[in-house]
């Protein structure tokens, strides 16, 4: 496929998206990577290519700390990936050791939807940590577990009933305020590939 160099600037080479199931990750990731003429790299995903088989497989077979393990060496090799945003499982982000590995790297945006948002994004899919006779209810016991986690990010937003394009345009102008206040403001500017 033909490639052209064009400058473009951009807040950050690499990002990580953080937060609860169903909150958009990987759909705000992409979308995201999109904008900012990133790759996108989605770690539950990858976890499924390493083990081939499912996350609810993984964790119907060898449960949760298994699978944690695979994401903590997973994120492991993440951090080192340049021009990248990372989309991460719901719990990555809960480990202080992943928090730590995560915002050496980067800013880590968290997102955010009400708990009833939630359960209305994930009610059809077979997550794992959902199988209970009342999933709303345990959405607010998790969410409220992990709140001190979630609140190490770097970066916040909420994805409730907004459109994508809306949370990503919050995103970027969140990401240049980040830099500025690490960087004293200055763009990057950089010569990536544009397919033509």
């Amino acid at each position: 496929m033909p490639h052209t160099s064009i400058p473009l600037k951009r807040p950050v080479r690499w990002v990580a998206l953080a937060g609860f199931m169903g909150t958009g990750k990987s759909r705000i990731g992409w979308e995201l990577a999109r904008a900012l003429d990133l790759y996108f790299f989605d770690t539950d995903k990858a976890i499924e290519k390493m083990v081939h088989m499912s996350v609810p497989q993984l964790f119907e077979e060898y449960g949760e700390a298994a699978f944690r393990e695979y994401e903590r060496q997973l994120l492991e090799k993440v951090v080192k990936l340049e021009k990248t945003v990372v989309s991460l499982g719901g719990g990555s982000f809960v480990s202080p050791v992943n928090q730590q590995t995560l915002k050496f790297r980067g800013p880590v945006v968290v997102l955010s939807a009400t708990p009833e948002t939630i359960f209305e994004r994930t009610r059809r899919s077979s997550r794992p940590l959902l199988k209970s006779d009342n999933p709303l209810e345990r959405i607010r016991e998790l969410l409220e577990g992990r709140r001190e986690a979630y609140a190490q990010g770097d970066i916040f937003v909420s994805t409730d009933g907004r459109e994508s394009g809306e949370v990503v345009s919050e995103i970027v102008e969140k990401l240049w305020e980040w830099r500025k206040a690490r960087e004293g403001g200055s763009a990057e500017e950089s010569v990536i590939p544009r397919v033509v």
